[in-house]
């Protein structure tokens, strides 16, 4: 790729915005040296790359890299055997703990089954070097310092170091805190020499024993050392003299351990670079909502609403830019400062962002191809040094451009042809792109001449192109139209601008006719393509919205059946449950019927066949759906129950009368000489012609009862609320009373007392029940009552 487009195209400014979120000297190194690539499988690479690093930033944040220092001076310094100090060492230790941590964050991403194309092989050439890397972090702290952990004899030193400072401080202190302080100029302990001292008014100088180290400038206070503490000074100065020994012998030895590797540290720096570019590159990927391009190798260009990088998002307008499909040349017409130029460079800058792996500013699916070569002839190239005019400049540039283009290289001409004769400017323009189209390359091209219109709609794989302008406020609107060619608008704006009317109306009796006439067409197709383009935008929209219903109706459609079908096998399974269930109690109640007949012959008592019965009648489930029925639904109404009513009791199987409603959902009735309370939902209202009436007394026999169901003399009320315990206990008395039984037991518990309590004022009150007492102990004892009737 030749340098003048680099500069031209600001590729270095759009460079610039990745060197913020780069943290390794090695990454900016790599992007200083980053430049377009012209072969499609590093290009791909590359990209494929930025896409890994796109998918960690999303989901991990991206890749865990520090900030590190470049360490290629100190490996340069280890090749000729020199000694590293500390910092240098910092430096490398940082390379080697950032290359475990990242090889360790990436085998983590792959126990939790995250994908990646490329880079798990790029974090693989990584080599670890463990045990120099644990030496490394033990010995040094990251700013170069020497822990005290470097070495036995060093941990040794400093703590008598340490020891001996506190033992000096404990003697001085027996000066700046005594007596003796007021014979100081300042109660404090400072040093001089590298030796402790106090700061002693100079008349009293032959009081203090000692060395004289310094004085002040006014010679009124010396530093002396007390002689108390020249012997602690001489050892502490001793112990400072073999720590840095101890501290250079162990730099050396840190050296000289990790010398061998070398060219494995030099490797992982440059990997940790590389890492660190890409997840710049994904970083600005995500701040300038960039995306992927596609890269083809058939030279078609197709960007969907691409933005110049280097303009505010909340400035630039985004444009579709199409070439190489179905033309090989875009000319652009239309006034000054309508953004001709700088759709040009956003052609040529998001070319050359893609051919550097990076994403492009445009939306999701946007075509780049490969170019061998970007050449552009843009902006004033006049140059005084060389006294050439602008139009010499200009064609030096065009020169140069077709001596090198090839059919695969991509051409920007800003105002081709301008700067000398209009007629001759126009043939030279048509005359250079013609040798660029025999020459097959791309070309995209900007100009004022109305000859180059009529040129883009005779030739072949040339197609016109124009910047809109609002018509109404004579203000261009930046966007790209292709296949409409631009109109001359200087007189209206001239107008618009406040010239005299009178130079407007002689100016517009000057353009010709059909001049005129070419601008109405225009100016007529532009305006029917921007309603074209809001009536578009607006159906989009539409049909966007529409398919957003359709898809959400079909997921809800979805979630339905698949609901309806599970409820459907739920239903099927529990009604299956249920007949089993009531098959199983209806082949206890025949057997239990069958073992009657044959203790009892026929003679079955009146009481166990109404409890049989009333048995298999509570085995009938209604069906809810019926509940929803209107026609079922007006039908129960007129069933409704009222006092007096005969109605049929199915659990008992006999009829009997309403006598009153007993709270929302029981009713008193009358069976026999039996008064119960029974739920309405086991009451069915009996038609006048259905009544049974009792059967002449003369036909009547006495029966014998005997009872036999041993269980039924037994309630157990433990672990049920009071009122529905109260309702059981009441329905169970009526059922005893009915099946003659002679006494019942009711299990109430101990407890709080509360079910006893109601029990026994239940059966207090209960006319039918001759007395009660609590069970025998050996039967719960007073958790359970006994009652006769």
């Amino acid at each position: 790729m030749n340098e003048k487009i680099l500069s031209t195209l600001e590729y270095d400014a759009v460079k610039g915005l990745l060197e913020p979120f780069l943290v390794s000297a090695a990454g900016k190194r790599e992007l200083g040296a980053l430049v377009p690539q012209t072969d499609i499988k590093t290009i791909q690479d590359w990209l494929v790359e930025t896409t890994d690093g796109a998918d960690l930033l999303r989901v991990e944040g991206g890749i865990p890299i520090p900030t590190l220092a470049d360490i290629s001076p100190q490996l340069k310094r280890l090749k000729v055997d020199a000694a590293l100090n500390g910092t240098e060492l910092a430096q490398i230790m940082q390379v080697l703990r950032t290359s475990m941590r990242v090889q360790t964050f990436f085998a983590q991403l792959a126990d939790q089954k995250l994908t990646l194309r490329t880079l798990d092989q790029l974090v693989a050439r990584i080599v670890t070097i463990p045990d120099v890397t644990k030496r490394l972090v033990r010995s040094l702290e990251l700013d170069g310092r020497l822990k005290d952990e470097a070495s036995t004899k060093l941990h040794g030193v400093r703590q008598l170091i340490s020891q001996t400072e506190t033992e000096i401080r404990q003697a001085l202190e027996h000066y700046t805190r005594g007596k003796q302080a007021k014979k100081l100029s300042d109660p404090i302990i400072t040093i001089r020499n590298d030796r402790y001292v106090i700061p002693v008014l100079a008349q009293y100088r032959n009081q203090f024993g000692g060395v004289v180290h310094d004085q002040s400038a006014s010679g009124q206070t010396l530093y002396i050392e007390p002689g108390s503490v020249v012997e602690l000074n001489n050892r502490l100065r001793q112990a400072q003299i073999e720590e840095v020994q101890e501290m250079r012998r162990v730099l050396i030895e840190l050296s000289d351990l990790i010398r061998p590797y070398q060219d494995e540290i030099a490797q992982n720096e440059a990997i940790l670079g590389h890492l660190d570019l890409i997840n710049a590159k994904a970083k600005l990927a995500a701040q300038m909502k960039a995306s992927l391009p596609i890269v083809n190798d058939q030279l078609v260009v197709n960007l969907r609403q691409a933005r110049h990088p280097l303009i505010p998002q909340d400035q630039v307008v985004a444009n579709d830019i199409q070439l190489g499909q179905d033309y090989q040349a875009l000319v652009i017409t239309g006034p000054n400062t309508g953004g001709k130029t700088i759709t040009l460079k956003t052609l040529g800058i998001i070319q050359l962002m893609a051919q550097s792996g990076m994403f492009i500013p445009a939306n999701e699916n946007s075509q780049v191809t490969v170019f061998d070569n970007v050449f552009a002839d843009i902006g004033d190239e006049q140059s005084l040094e060389q006294n050439l005019s602008t139009f010499s400049g200009h064609m030096e540039n065009v020169k140069t451009i077709l001596e090198q283009m090839t059919d695969h290289s991509l051409i920007l001409l800003d105002e081709l042809g301008a700067g000398t004769d209009p007629k001759e400017g126009a043939a030279l323009a048509m005359a250079i792109l013609d040798a660029i189209g025999t020459c097959g390359a791309r070309v995209m091209v900007t100009t004022h001449y109305p000859e180059l219109k009529v040129y883009a709609y005779d030739r072949q794989a040339t197609i016109n192109a124009s910047m809109e302008f609002d018509q109404a406020t004579l203000q261009p609107t930046y966007r790209l139209l292709i296949g409409i060619p631009g109109q001359s608008n200087g007189i209206a704006i001239a107008n618009r601008l406040g010239l005299d009317p009178g130079i407007i109306q002689t100016a517009q009796s000057l353009v010709q006719a059909d001049s005129q006439d070419l601008n109405q067409m225009i100016g007529d197709l532009v305006e029917q393509r921007k309603q074209a383009r809001e009536e578009n935008a607006k159906l989009t929209e539409l049909r966007k919205a529409n398919e957003e219903k359709e898809a959400e109706l079909i997921q809800k459609l979805t979630r339905f059946d698949e609901q309806r079908d599970r409820l459907y096998d739920e239903a099927r399974s529990k009604a299956n449950h249920e007949v089993a269930q009531a098959k199983k109690q209806a082949d206890k109640i025949i057997h239990h019927l069958r073992q009657l007949q044959v203790q009892q012959g026929a003679n079955v008592k009146e009481h166990e066949l109404i409890n049989a019965k009333g048995q298999l009648n509570a085995l009938h489930q209604d069906n809810p759906r019926l509940a929803h029925n209107s026609v079922l639904r007006r039908a129960k109404a007129k069933q409704a129950l009222k006092p007096g009513d005969t109605v049929q009791v199915k659990s008992y199987g006999q009829q009997g009368t309403l006598v009153a409603k007993r709270g929302r959902h029981q009713w008193e009735v009358q069976l026999g000489i039996l008064k119960m309370a029974i739920d309405e939902a086991d009451l069915t209202k009996v038609a006048a012609g259905q009544i049974k009436t009792d059967a002449p007394k003369a036909h009547k026999r006495p029966v014998r009862t005997i009872q036999t169901r041993q269980t039924a003399a037994r309630l157990d009320l433990r672990g049920k609320r009071y009122d529905q315990a109260m309702s059981e206990l009441d329905a169970f008395i009526d059922h005893a009373l009915l099946n003659n039984l002679t006494s019942v037991t009711i299990v109430h518990g101990k407890g709080t007392g509360a079910l006893r309590k109601g029990t026994q004022e239940y059966l207090r009150s209960n006319p039918r029940v001759k007395s009660f007492e609590f069970a025998t102990p050996n039967n719960g004892g007073d958790g359970a009552t006994i009652a006769f009737f």
